[in-house]
């Protein structure tokens, strides 16, 4: 049996890399991060190109009807070069899209999508830090959501908004168009400028029903595939920074790379590195091909690559000394970056325990 990924895989995974070498240096993902939208135009629109938006529509709705396991791919050469922008909102809603029930829906918004000409986001989370459906606040009465949502990504990009929210039925999914009467976009100051954060107030929005719990629960697992995988990239650009300055750095008369407690460091960051990425690949097939394990391999690949990704780019500042504190020096983008996926969609502790749940433990 082949656990590898396919020709198409790899040559879409090169594909990517190279664009992103060429088109986003971290002069580029400064330049982003210091702009008041957090989004280059210029760059998305060139993933678009490469057929990003349409890479999991299905084929009937203008898409390329591609495995998960290919965005998640994406999403780790993203988190490599900490690329700026809405990918994770963006795909998050698409998946959305695709599960949901709702077709007249899925006619107007998927083949725009996959085009580029639309993007949409999800508004999930609610006060408190708090991501589970079973704590979801924000309701549906009379065709209208009322509502908060504080960590909403590129709210003010989107052309519609993904909602979390319950009626007299449980907890489901909505969509609503931006721009509607009573939505309220507030821009947040946050640590990864790379990815930027609204916070919406939603008052009796009109909303279309898109889907029901496990809408819900493919929206979400999707969400947590494409954070492990970020943060796999994350980590490994931390090692590469790590690894390339530990044997450009001279002290004592010798490389920094020479002393043993500098290459254990750097190798236990290597050897746990590497088998994670199995459990993004495999949690994205299961996604896919395992439907019934999917949420608890979504759960553990989360939690174990967002902790790593956090004490990878915390072991890769403290080997560059002093000079991995300042904000000139590039690796903080990536120490910023596993903040974000440590927390959003809720910490691995939260997902430790919904695994163990799930298992039956």
């Amino acid at each position: 049996m082949d656990f590898g990924l396919s020709e198409e895989q790899v040559l879409l995974e090169e594909t990517v890399r190279r664009y992103l070498a060429d088109n986003c240096p971290t002069s580029r993902v400064r330049t982003v991060m210091e702009s008041e939208s957090g989004q280059d135009e210029k760059l998305w629109g060139g993933l678009m190109e490469l057929g990003l938006g349409g890479l999991i529509v299905p084929e009937e709705h203008g898409g390329l009807g591609s495995e998960f396991l290919d965005l998640a791919l994406i999403a780790e050469e993203l988190g490599y070069a900490a690329a700026p922008g809405p990918f994770l909102g963006a795909s998050m809603a698409t998946v959305a899209l695709c599960k949901g029930d709702e077709s007249s829906l899925q006619e107007r918004w998927l083949p725009a999508v996959a085009a580029g000409e639309a993007m949409g986001t999800v508004a999930v989370g609610e006060p408190g830090d708090c991501w589970d459906p079973d704590q979801i606040q924000t309701r549906v009465e009379e065709g209208t959501v009322t509502g908060s949502k504080p960590l909403v990504p590129y709210a003010s990009l989107a052309d519609f908004l993904v909602i979390a929210a319950r009626d007299e039925s449980g907890p489901g999914l909505w969509l609503a168009e931006s721009g509607e009467p009573g939505i309220e976009i507030t821009p947040l100051q946050v640590n990864d400028q790379t990815r930027r954060l609204d916070a919406v107030e939603l008052r009796e929005v009109p909303v279309t029903r898109l889907g029901g719990e496990d809408a819900f629960a493919a929206m979400r697992d999707a969400g947590l595939v494409l954070i492990a995988a970020d943060a796999h990239g994350g980590s490994r650009r931390c090692l590469d920074m790590a690894t390339e300055y530990a044997l450009q750095r001279e002290q004592f008369g010798q490389v920094i790379g020479m002393f043993q407690a500098v290459k254990h460091q750097l190798a236990n960051l290597a050897s746990e590195l590497e088998p994670g990425l199995s459990l993004y690949w495999y949690a994205a097939h299961a996604f896919d091909r395992i439907p019934e394990q999917g949420p608890r391999h979504a759960a553990i690949a989360k939690a174990r690559l967002s902790d790593l990704y956090d004490r990878a780019a915390r072991d890769s500042t403290e080997l560059h000394g002093g000079i991995g504190f300042t904000w000139e020096f590039d690796l903080h983008l990536w120490f910023r970056r596993s903040m974000f996926d440590r927390s959003f969609l809720g910490d691995a502790n939260y997902h430790r325990s919904r695994a163990a749940d799930l298992a039956g433990w």
